[in-house]
Parts: C-alpha cells; structure tokens; sequence
C-alpha cells in the first residue's frame, strides 16, 4: 500500500512496482526501502505494472509507428500513392526492432515468467502474437519471406500499450482509496512532556499512554482516548458519516480524524497496526488482492484460452498451408494469436473487483473477503442484533409523569439533582434529560444504595430515586393517576424508574434503548429489496416486541443469551434462508461466523474484527441495504464483462482463423488488434459505471 508518491515510482525496467506495506504507522524510509511480493496467478501476474511506464512507452512507439504506417507498400496500395527513397527497404526493420524489443518489452518479460511459472496466460499470448510477427517480418525484409508486417506489428504493439497503459490507470485511480486512507496520518505528533511542554516526535516513536496535544484543526496522529478538551471531531474519513461529533474527556477518538473548533489531549491507546486506520487499509488492500468465484472463472477462462488459441493456430497454418498458400499461413495464424489475446477478459474482473472496493470505501463499507460481497446478492434474511445495531445501546428518558399537585419539569428537575452524582447509566439519562428541559437544583449528603436506587437531600428535603424495590421498602405504592401510564410502560418493556419523598410518589420516568433513527430506514430498505428483517435480542420478550413494531421487523428471536445467537443463524439457514447476520462483532462473533455474510457495524477502533466479511464503519444500519446493492450491481458487471470477453474470442477466433475467407469475409493483424483493444475499452467503461451505485442514503 502506497503512504506518498515516492512508493508508487519504485519501477524496474519492466514496470514493475514495489508494494509498500501497510503505512500507517511505518516511517517514510521504511516505506521507500520496503518492496513487494510477486503476485502470481491470472491477471495479478501484471497488476503491478506501472501506468506512467506504459505512457511513455506508448507515445515512442506510436511515434515510431506512423512512418512504418507511411512507408508501408500495402498501405501505399490503399491510398494509391508512391514512395521511393535511399534506405527505404529498412525503415521497417530498423524502427520495427525497435518497437519490438523497447515497446514490446514488458510483454516479452511477461511471457516468460509465464512460461517460468507454468501459469499461460493473457501476456504468453500477446507475447507470442508480436514475436510470430516480427520473426516473419524480419524473414522477409532478408529475402526469405514475402511478408511484410512490420506496421501490423508497430501497430499492435502501440494499441497493446494503450489498452494496458489505460487498464493500469484505471486500476490505479480505483485503488485511491487506500492512498487516500494513508495520507490521513501526519507524519509526526506533539507529545505532551512532564514539565507540560511539548515535543514534536514521528508517530514510530509513540508508546501506549503517552499524551499528544492535537490542534484545532489537526488530525489526530493515532487512536485514543481524550482525557482533556472538548471539540468537534470530523470522522467522515473513517465512518463515512459527514457530522461532526462531539467528544468530550473519556471519549475516544480513531487517528486520522480532525479536530475542530478546540484543542484536545489524548492518551494513546492503539498505535501501529492496532489503529483503526491500519485495520482498514489492511481490509481494503485484502479485498483488491483476494479472488473472488467470478475471477477464478475469469482466470481459469484465460488459461483454457492458451490452449485453444495454441490449437486453433497450428490447425489455422497446417490448413492454410496444405491448401498451398504459406503467405496466408502465417498471416491468418499471426491473426489467431492477436485476436486470442485475453485482455478483456484479464480486466472484465480485477477492475470490478478494484472499483467495487474503492465505492464501497469511501462510503465506510470495507469489504474484508470479496465472497462475502458476492454472497451479498443472493441473501434471503438479514438478522440484526438488537443492541447497538438498531438502538443505540443507552437508555434515554422516553417518558415522564408527574403526580397532582406536581408538574413534570418539576419531579424531573429533582429526580437529576439526586442522580447527579451517580455513575449508573439510567442516572445518566435523567440528569441529561433534566439539563435539556431547566436548570437542575444542587443536591447534597448523595448516598447510592445497590440494587435499590439513590438517595440526597435537595432544599432541605430528602428524596430518592430507584425502582420496584426501592418502592417496596418505602412501603410506598404508585398513585392511582400514574398507574395506566406505569402499565403501558411496563408492557412495552420500559425500565420506569420513582422519585419519592418518603413514602411518597411524587412522578415516574420511562427509560429505553434508544431507537437509531436511521433503523426504521434500514429496515423499510431491506423490505423494499425483497428481504426477511429478524431481530435477535437477549430483552425480554416485551421489550424486543415493541422494539420490532415500531422498526417493522418481520420476526423475533428475544431472551437469547449471546453464546445461542447463532443457532438462531442456524435455525434460519435450516428453512432454506441465506443469512446475513449483523452485530457488533464482540459478543455476536459466533453467529457472524456461522452466518453466510457477517457484518460487523459501529466497528469504531475494532475494525480488525475476524468474524466478519463485511464491516460497517459507521453505526448507521442503512450501510446494510448498501451493501447488497453494491453487491448485485458487481455481480451484474462482472457477468456483463465475461459474456462479452469470452463472447468477442469465441466470434473473433474463427473469423481470424480464416472460416469466411471464401466469401471475402477477413481480419488482418492489425485489424484484430483495434478489435480487442475497443473490447478493452467496452469492458473498462462498464466497470466505470459501478461509480454510480448508490451506498448510502
């Protein structure tokens, strides 16, 4: 993975680049002294190549094309005029040669370690192709052929430039996104001294609890936790989200994200490989690399293809030979060659494959295993877990009454006054609630009893606040005003929650995991698309219940414990359903595994997340309908692309190889070379169109 230019123009000879290892947290020597592993197997074999290499190699030879076009004798015979001038008779050999071997080299080197590996493929096949044209060119400018394809061969060479110089180009803008994820980190960090200075360290230097200062405006060189400062932290790189977030001490933040409006310090908690960044470009660089079902197809197709192309060119020359015409031997065989090229069919897929992952990045999707996103498209249930996924896993105050004689922004002004000091989470969102609706009195002698509730003394008076037990051992009972509300609380699973004064009752509050507004979104999406929306919860019935009407769930599974939430995934799988299981990855890891697509949402810091092929950066659940459109719109170009690869050689083959010549019906070298590069081009535009596919609402 590239972190700075320097990486991408490390190219040899034959235009292959190194590939730097993950860089987000490598020094900038480390990556430029770095170099790669040789990616074997079908079209990998030259997805390293470098695009400028291919651009400049090109135009020379386009250059030293056009006079072999000019000075051609066939072409003169088209065009109807005449040339003569000293030396002409080796304008071909001389500026071919150098097509040949200078233009051609990258082919010639593939071709070989093709041969080396015993993997034949797309660049033996180019490889044989010019080699057959310029040895029977060479024969003949010495005399002993009467053939001249020297501008059939300068052409072939420049077009076969083009299409890889465009492919390399393309691939390389769609692998943006990994470069763009590692330019997110800084190159170096200030880290808080004990004297409360300063020191400007590289990020290799870091250690776990060390304190950065992260400016207004800065990005935040790794993942932690703020212990000082409150700001607006933009996440959009990471989450996709494009809200700024509030973080406030105790709250974490991932490296790459920036800091707006206030300065921060941070206690490094992750650094290295443990970041959040590092895990995504591990995912995202995991995926363009991994082969999918459709690319071993692809690869497979094109090795058959040697074979076929091999035997269709000794049965084209042995045929044209015996019916006594060598010229046309070699010519029409020349021709099965170039046309067999499978370039086509080598970009139908890994360009997919890379645009696919790049669209999907960039909305905060990582695809960490490309079968996954394939499996995508043919899923018939997606089963959620409840907490975290649609809620937001913390209660809110969802409703408050108060008894007569009391008004409700009075027992919740007290209610937050004696939870003030409490550290429960149900405290939590009392006194939140009550700092959104007035001020809140002080609250003294603040005395927790467990199991039972809280107690503190407000104006002279003792209240408390707890639940049903704190109820009984008050001896005080719910006034009969409050009871309706209390039950239909009660019934929809609500946590409800007295202020007392004594034996008292003086109001009630509701509290409940927090519906994700988006959630409703999510699941009227999936709907849409044809699919069984389940949730899957350890509430008890009730809660999961009501929960579910109000996203419009088709079916539950409450009361599960975490370590039986994947015999629902079973369960499921047993009536015939192909399941997507999303979670948050921790305690839902058995089911993601078990499922036939995991996705991991609300990943944060833990996107290195094993139990998953897919993971939702961000917490919004409607990444889920994302995900399937991406998957079936990938699925429909890659079969898009196949048909008309494979499509164009099965027509092309026989066509090169001569089936027509008696009704005048004929493909020169040349003209097969223009025929697959327009193929090339049909399959790259296509795959450009998946830019278009809507990821998130």
């Amino acid at each position: 993975m590239d972190h700075s230019a320097e990486v991408g123009d490390a190219v040899d000879e034959t235009g292959h680049a190194d590939e730097a290892p993950s860089a987000a947290h490598r020094s900038q020597d480390e990556q430029r002294g770095h170099g790669g592993h040789d990616q074997h197997g079908g079209h990998d074999k030259h997805a390293g190549h470098d695009p400028e290499m291919f651009r400049r190699r090109f135009w020379v030879s386009l250059v030293l094309t056009a006079p072999l076009v000019v000075t051609s004798q066939m072409v003169m015979d088209w065009f109807g005029y005449e040339l003569s001038f000293p030396g002409l008779s080796w304008v071909g050999p001389t500026l071919g040669s150098v097509v040949f071997f200078w233009g051609g080299w990258p082919f010639l080197v593939g071709a070989g370690r093709e041969i080396r590996d015993r993997q034949p493929g797309m660049m033996l096949l180019i490889g044989m192709a010019i080699t057959v044209a310029y040895v029977a060119s060479m024969a003949t400018s010495v005399g002993l052929f009467d053939l001249d394809f020297w501008w059939e061969l300068a052409a072939l060479v420049t077009i076969m430039l083009l299409g890889h110089w465009q492919e390399m180009k393309a691939i390389g803008q769609a692998r943006g996104a990994l470069t763009a994820l590692a330019e997110l980190l800084p190159d170096d960090a200030e880290r808080l001294l004990d004297d409360g200075g300063t020191e400007t360290v590289v990020l290799d230097e870091l250690r776990l609890d060390d304190v950065v200062l992260v400016r207004s405006g800065a990005r935040v060189p790794v993942d932690g936790e703020i212990v000082d400062g409150e700001a607006e932290v933009d996440e959009s790189m990471i989450t996709g989200e494009s809200r700024p977030v509030t973080k406030a001490p105790g709250d974490r933040v991932v490296a790459g994200t920036i800091a707006t409006g206030a300065a921060l310090r941070v206690r490094v908690t992750a650094v290295g490989d443990d970041t959040a960044l590092a895990g995504i470009e591990r995912m995202v660089s995991e995926a363009q690399t991994s082969s999918s079902r459709a690319q071993v197809l692809a690869d497979r197709f094109a090795a058959l293809l040697f074979y076929v192309a091999t035997g269709t060119a000794v049965v084209t020359f042995l045929t044209w030979w015996a019916l006594g015409d060598a010229d046309d031997a070699v010519v029409r065989t020349v021709t099965v060659l170039v046309i067999a090229c499978p370039h086509a069919l080598g970009l139908a897929i890994p360009l997919v494959i890379a645009i696919s992952t790049a669209v999907s990045a960039r909305s905060g999707i990582l695809i960490k295993d490309r079968l996954a996103l394939e499996r995508m498209r043919s899923i018939d249930a997606v089963l959620f877990d409840k907490t975290g996924t649609l809620t937001k896993g913390a209660h809110v105050v969802t409703g408050v009454a108060a008894a007569r004689g009391r008004t409700e922004d009075e027992v919740l002004a007290l209610a937050g006054a004696v939870e003030r000091d409490s550290e429960h989470p149900l405290a939590r969102a009392i006194t939140e609630r009550a700092a959104e609706v007035g001020s809140v009195p002080e609250a003294s002698d603040f005395r927790s009893h467990a199991g039972r509730g809280v107690e503190a003394t407000v104006d002279g008076t003792r209240y408390a606040v707890g639940g049903p037990t704190l109820l009984r051992e008050a001896g005080a009972e719910v006034p009969d005003d409050l009871d309706a509300t209390v039950a239909e609380w009660t019934a929809r699973g609500a946590a409800v929650l007295h202020l007392l004064a004594g034996d008292e009752v003086l109001g009630v509050f509701a509290l409940e995991d927090e519906v994700r507004p988006e959630a409703r979104e999510a699941v009227a999406e999936l709907r849409q698309q044809g699919l069984e929306v389940v949730m899957i919860t350890g509430d008890a019935q009730q809660v999961a219940d009501a929960v579910a009407a109000d996203l419009g769930v088709d079916r539950v599974y409450a009361e599960v414990l975490p370590e039986d939430k994947d015999g629902a995934v079973v369960e499921l799988q047993g009536q015939g359903l192909s399941v997507a299981m999303v979670g948050d990855g921790v305690n839902d890891a058995p089911a993601l595994a078990r499922a036939d697509v995991g996705l991991a949402i609300g990943a944060g810091t833990d996107v290195a997340i094993e139990s998953a092929g897919v993971v939702l950066a961000s917490s919004d659940p409607r990444g889920v309908s994302g995900v399937i459109r991406l998957s079936r719109a990938t699925y429909r170009k890659m079969v898009q692309n196949l048909a008309w690869a494979a499509g164009y050689n099965i027509v092309a083959l026989p066509l090169a190889a001569g089936v027509l010549a008696g009704v005048g019906v004929t493909l020169s070298p040349a003209v097969g070379a223009i025929l697959m590069s327009l193929s090339t081009i049909v399959v790259a535009l296509n795959a450009q169109l998946l830019r278009r596919v809507q990821t998130s609402l």
